[in-house]
């Protein structure tokens, strides 16, 4: 059942056999992801990259439906000129349509192997009502000591990628928006019964992919087994 209480169409069962992990930018999703799909043969979908590339098309298609300009709207009145509140609630207000692409993505799909997704538009509140079990979920959130050596040792982890009149405060205004919609998927998760991982960076990444591995254990193949 889907948010509407309507039937979830799943042609090829794809996605009530997938793993899903959701959360905050920067937690490391897309390095466990890989790590695990590596580990244990899965296939991976990288929302950022198809979000960011693949469904430009139907974002602007969408835009027109809705009697909106189709251009991009200028980057100040987006990252400057916008509080951090209102730039969350406008993303939090956009998952549910961008999620609906992310599903036709992954209906497409079809593998021998579980598909495990990742992304932070994969919000725990749309994907509760397509899985079996909290247990197909996890939400992996930075901790904010986490980002701030990010911070100082990835400068591109704040990095506003357009041409503003206050790149200061633009960083600013995405570090602050990131860590509210960080924070609302962890309280949706702790809401819905899914599992949220604080990242903290004390651990590497193959550490975290064992915790999550051990989370998905129920619904996982054997892994790779590598040859001498």
């Amino acid at each position: 059942m889907n948010a509407t209480g309507g039937e979830v169409w799943d042609p090829f069962g794809t996605l009530h056999g997938a793993l899903w992990i959701g959360g905050g930018q920067w937690a490391g999703k897309s390095t466990v992801a890989r790590l695990l799909a590596t580990r244990y043969g899965l296939t991976a979908y990288h929302y950022d990259h198809h979000d960011a590339r693949a469904h430009n098309d139907r974002r602007i298609a969408h835009r027109v439906r809705l009697g909106e300009p189709t251009a991009d709207p200028d980057p100040d009145s987006v990252w400057v000129n916008t509080s951090p509140q209102e730039m969350a609630d406008e993303t939090l207000a956009g998952f549910p349509t961008r999620f609906e692409w992310a599903l036709d993505d992954l209906r497409g799909l079809v593998s021998g192997r579980p598909i495990i997704a990742e992304g932070w538009g994969l919000r725990p509140e749309l994907v509760a009502p397509i899985i079996d079990s909290p247990r197909r979920m996890i939400v992996m959130v930075p901790t904010e000591e986490f980002r701030e050596r990010q911070l100082r040792e990835l400068p591109r982890a704040a990095a506003v990628d357009h041409a503003v009149s206050d790149p200061d405060r633009a960083r600013r205004n995405r570090l602050a928006r990131d860590r509210l919609v960080a924070d609302e998927a962890a309280r949706s998760a702790r809401r819905l019964g899914i599992r949220v991982l604080e990242v903290d960076g004390l651990d590497d990444a193959e550490a975290v992919a064992d915790i999550v591995a051990d989370h998905f254990r129920p619904y996982l193949p054997l892994p790779n087994v590598r040859m001498p």
